[in-house]
This record gives structure tokens, sequence and C-alpha cells, in this order.
């Protein structure tokens, strides 16, 4: 149930998290309990080449080059979606921005609609203890809800919980070596992000390693006030 009331604004938010702090699970959760849109870079650029957009085709250029994509064309691609009514309660940012400057730019596309990033949530994590956590999971190759092993089972084993479908499947490159060089390549790769919305204040941090309820009250905390500040 979307807790959106008529006064609500828009809300942008970004989840930081290594691979299996529980990023997609806890999207999920924000978005069906405030109507917040997840916007991940390769659907975004996938949906706008699909539908033969100004960027999309721009970026459909570069891609049949097997080029990346610039960050230009990502903003572009990105303005093109937040002119999409579906977006008016606020977004949940998934894999753009990954540096200060993509950052930067990100902060003036928002400020010429008078919004801005309103919190930046950081789930935190005890790198051993993750890579333990994903060599267990796996997804319902249906609707691709997410299982573990050890935390979350499904109440009917091998039956999906939200759709009911049978096949479960696990990604090959969940094992304890890749799952270290991941965490190592993440730590790295995010640490400048992480400085740049930590001097911006608006950087929280939350240990992911608990149980899923507990996580996403406390991020529900951190989110339910900016809906109507």
């Amino acid at each position: 149930m979307k807790d959106v009331s008529s006064d609500a604004r828009t809300v942008n938010l970004i989840l930081l998290g290594p691979p299996g702090a529980g990023k997609g699970t806890q999207a999920r959760m924000l978005m069906d309990r405030f109507g917040l849109v997840q916007l991940s870079t390769g659907d975004l650029l996938r949906g706008a080449v699909s539908t033969g957009t100004e960027a999309g085709l721009a970026a459909k250029a570069v891609m049949e080059r097997g080029a990346l994509v610039s960050d230009e064309i990502v903003l572009a691609v990105l303005r093109e979606r937040l002119d999409q009514s579906d977006v008016a309660a606020g977004t949940i940012l998934d894999g753009f921005p990954r540096t200060a400057a993509q950052a930067e730019a990100l902060d003036t596309l928002l400020a010429e609609r008078g919004q801005k990033i309103d919190a930046v949530i950081s789930l935190e994590v005890d790198d051993d203890a993750m890579i333990a956590r994903v060599s267990g999971r796996y997804t319902c190759a249906t609707c691709g809800e997410g299982y573990h092993d050890s935390f979350k089972q499904p109440a009917t084993d091998g039956v999906c919980d939200k759709c009911g479908g049978s096949e479960m499947k696990r990604r090959a490159d969940d094992n304890a070596e890749t799952v270290r060089t991941r965490l190592e390549a993440y730590h790295a790769d995010t640490a400048p992000l992480i400085d740049y919305y930590a001097a911006r204040g608006t950087l929280t941090a939350i240990p992911a390693m608990g149980g899923i309820g507990d996580i996403a009250e406390r991020m529900t905390a951190i989110v339910s006030p900016l809906t109507t500040a």
C-alpha cells in the first residue's frame, strides 16, 4: 500500500551498498510504501532505446559501436524519464551516479527541476559475512524475487511467495572468490561518492547485516519525514 498523501513532495533517493547488501529488496519495499520508482541505468538506457527517444537514439548509436555511453547521454536519458508522470512521487536511483563528477552533474539536472537528492542511504556490510550471504542467495526465475538458503526462504519450498513460480536460479558468479573481488572493487569505486554526499549532509549509513524488517524500519524512518517536508 502506497503511503503517499496529497501534500507529498517528490523525493529522490540513492541507495549504496555492495552486491548482496539487500538494495533490491529494500528498494522494492520503499517503492510499495511510498510510491517511488526505481531507476537503474541499464533499464533507463534500454527503455529509451526501445521507445526511440532523442537521447535513446544517441545511446543506441554508441552502444552499437560497442562503446561506453557518456555521462551526457545518461543524463539526457534520465532527464527524459523524469518528465514522465509515474515518477511524480520520487525516484530511487540505482547505478548512477558512480563518481563525484556524475554526482555533481546529477545535482545540476535535479536543480533545474527544483529538486535535489534528498537522502543517500549506504547499506554497510561486514565483508566476510557478506561472502556467506551472497553465496546462499537465489531468485525466482519468473519475477526476480530474491531468496536465501538461510535468511529468506519461500513459505513453500521451491514456490515463489510473490508470483507462485516454481523455477529458481542462482548466479554463476555467486561464489566466495568472485564475491570478495567484487566487494574490494565496490569499496574502492564508491569511496569518493560516499565522501561527496557525506560532505553535503545527505548520507546515512545503516548496518545491513540484520533482518530485512529491521533494515526496512530504519529506511522508512529516514524516508517518511522527507515525503511531507
